[in-house]
């Protein structure tokens, strides 16, 4: 069921002017039972104004009448054609206070280990403008001797499920440009979860980069002559014995 906007404030509306139940309004605005039973206590949503579902299009007037005759009559919202897709976030991620200061972490470290990714799609991750994130990829930031990556998941400013779609559509975009990736740019544009199960590619030491295409078959005949020689050495050749040593020997005894 769709949610009605300004939910809270909605809650208390109910709360303050119908007789429906507690039950009946928690399932209407998506909250817990004991959530709205502290409106009406006043420990929760303290100062909230309320908010009219009726005069703002989102209850008829019918509809709560029958929910306070009936317990177990469940609130329809109103369908209301020019609020279709209102509930879709646009433009950038709203940030609390208290983590704006971990935006300039969260997006040095998108711009270190994921350059792939454009400037919008760090912007709804984020929640930041552009020229940050230019200033802090081109590090003309006034702050960027200070600033460390962080992972914005770690941070708690993006899911990692919205992480990897991110990264996920950046790699279909660059698939279809064909252009060649590295080992290391694969791994950084696929998911976390994909990347930990891949098998790491050997890598070739830098010693003897260019090796691996040498082959044995292709010496020259004079190697093959040497070979040749060396299978007809015997052990007196290769001791260099002289002929006759033996008879000298009994002469002399």
């Amino acid at each position: 069921m769709a949610k009605p906007i300004m939910a809270k404030a909605t809650a208390v509306w109910l709360v303050d002017n119908t007789t429906i139940s507690f039950k009946q309004i928690a399932d209407f605005v998506e909250m817990h039972e004991l959530e709205v039973q502290g409106i009406a206590d006043g420990d929760v949503a303290a100062g909230v104004k309320g908010f009219d579902p009726v005069a703002n299009n989102q209850l008829t007037q019918d509809e709560i009448d029958a929910a306070e005759k009936s317990p177990s009559h469940k609130l329809k919202l109103k369908f209301n054609a020019a609020a279709q897709g209102e509930e879709k976030r646009r433009g950038p991620r709203y940030t609390p206070l208290s983590k704006r200061q971990d935006r300039p972490a969260a997006i040095y470290w998108l711009v270190k280990f994921h350059p792939e990714l454009a400037d919008s799609q760090i912007s709804k991750l984020v929640g930041t403008t552009k020229p940050t994130i230019q200033a802090i990829r081109e590090r003309t930031h006034w702050n960027i001797a200070n600033i460390q990556p962080v992972d914005p998941v770690a941070l708690g400013l993006t899911k990692q499920s919205e992480l990897d779609a991110a990264v996920q559509k950046a790699a279909a975009k660059k698939a279809a440009e064909g252009a060649v990736m590295t080992d290391d740019e694969r791994r950084k544009l696929v998911s976390t979860e994909q990347s930990l199960g891949m098998d790491a590619e050997p890598k070739i030491p830098t010693a003897i980069e260019g090796l691996e295409t040498f082959s044995l078959s292709g010496r020259d005949d004079e190697d093959e002559d040497e070979d040749k020689k060396s299978a007809h050495l015997d052990a007196g050749n290769l001791f260099n014995l002289p002929e006759g040593g033996d008879d000298d020997e009994d002469d002399d005894a």
